[in-house]
């Protein structure tokens, strides 16, 4: 937990300036793939994903140091051998994990979120689930626990699997030549997060491209064939945590709603999408049908909302980073508590993003938890021994953050529409 923690300290900076490079790169090349409100909420998306594993905030059920307890036919020492055996078995088993993801109704859920973006870039592969509570696939690293590679390996190698996912989520790098027979490449990648009928479900490798080619899931990207990014039930919101849990909120609803007991019961395991006819019928849903003729999430604001959503992403980037770095001395319970703050912080700022009017009390919540916290614990989780007025500057921010919010929700979104309204009474003159 902490050693992650410390890791992620280093891991934040260079993947954030990795996003504004790209977005700099493609104004600066004249093909911006980064829309600016897109990529905030895949950042915000990325903090609540990496506070959570943080914090430890899921079980496995059958873990792989119990496997390896159990069935070790021999026990590798961790030596360079071991480490690409920990890798390979991990990609393998990402393969898989992933595989299911895309194949079942309830895992789906656990993954939406990463497609959930209607564009292609590096601050998407930022956007990663927080509703995976029970992990329940150690059993797809039975090899390595047959070989008895020690846990301690896997601990840092499947991290390190996880960040070599990164880089490929990009539009600026086309094609490369003999490493597309090898590694998934950003090509192939762009491949599994279209949305095209030739490209959907496919490409599920995480890092060796060789288990789509094994397996049967491989599609190389057409020359002719431009691919379409996002899900084809759009989320239609910034906010990541309703993008988290909106697919199981659909099941649940759905599951309700069916007639026959068999539907209720066989909605979370059949395939990805798959609705009860009778439900499907009485409460249809959009599907996106042309994938080529459909409007992008993006709702009108002023340039001042995105000036402040991005100031509201720097001021929860140091509040995260001193929770990563001193999260020991933090302890428990008080570190769970700045967790559930992190997500009320960003549960509020997103819904701004939204437009939404409730995102003034979700921001009158955020600054009566923060002071909350402050006058409960005296100080701001220990910061003030080394910023002696950190509990002021706090105050004074959480009082000045509700009044700007405020102010867009009662005055800027009025104004905002109106002028929307204007300019579209000019067009049809």
């Amino acid at each position: 937990m902490e050693a992650y923690g410390k890791i992620l300290l280093i891991a934040m900076p260079a993947f954030l300036l990795l996003v504004l490079f790209e977005k700099w790169y493609g104004w600066h090349k004249g093909n911006d793939t980064v829309r600016g409100m897109d990529m905030i909420s895949s950042l915000s998306s990325g903090i609540t994903n990496v506070t959570k594993d943080v914090l430890g905030i899921s079980i496995s059920i059958l873990s792989y140091e119990w496997f390896v307890n159990r069935i070790a036919i021999y026990h590798i020492q961790p030596t360079v051998w071991a480490y690409i055996i920990a890798f390979i078995v991990i990609d393998f088993a990402g393969y898989w994990v992933h595989r299911i993801d895309h194949k079942i109704n309830i895992f789906w859920n656990s993954h939406i979120v990463h497609h959930s973006s209607e564009e292609f870039n590096l601050a998407c592969a930022l956007r990663q689930s927080i509703s995976v509570f029970l992990r329940l696939f150690a059993f797809l690293l039975i090899p390595a626990a047959l070989l008895g590679v020690p846990v301690e390996v896997i601990a840092v190698v499947a991290p390190i699997q996880l960040f070599a996912q990164f880089w490929y989520h990009t539009r600026h790098i086309k094609k490369m030549g003999i490493l597309e027979k090898i590694i998934v490449t950003p090509s192939h990648h762009r491949v599994h997060h279209a949305i095209n009928l030739e490209y959907i479900d496919k490409n599920l490798s995480q890092i060796f491209i060789v288990w789509d080619k094994l397996f049967g899931t491989f599609q190389e990207e057409l020359p002719d064939v431009q691919p379409v990014y996002g899900i084809t039930r759009p989320v239609k919101t910034w906010n990541p945590i309703k993008i988290n849990f909106q697919h199981l909120w659909l099941l649940i609803k759905d599951a309700a709603r069916a007639k026959s007991l068999k539907d209720k019961l066989r909605i979370w395991f059949m395939p990805t999408g798959w609705r009860p006819e009778d439900v499907a019928e009485k409460y249809p849903l959009y599907k996106i049908d042309d994938v080529y003729n459909f409007e992008k999430y993006d709702p009108q604001t002023s340039s001042l909302l995105y000036t402040w959503s991005w100031l509201q992403v720097i001021v929860l980037l140091l509040l995260i980073s001193w929770l990563f770095g001193n999260i020991t001395a933090i302890g428990s319970p008080a570190m769970f508590v700045y967790g559930a703050f992190v997500f009320v912080y960003v549960y509020a700022f997103t819904e701004l993003m939204n437009r939404n009017k409730q995102a003034l009390l979700w921001e009158f919540f955020k600054s009566i938890f923060g002071v909350g916290i402050i006058y409960y614990y005296g100080n701001w989780f220990g910061a003030d021994k080394y910023f002696n007025r950190i509990n002021t500057v706090l105050i004074i921010y959480f009082i000045t953050a509700f009044l700007i919010t405020a102010w867009f929700v009662l005055y800027d979104f009025k104004k905002v529409d109106a002028d929307v309204v204007k300019t579209t009474a000019l067009q049809n003159v």
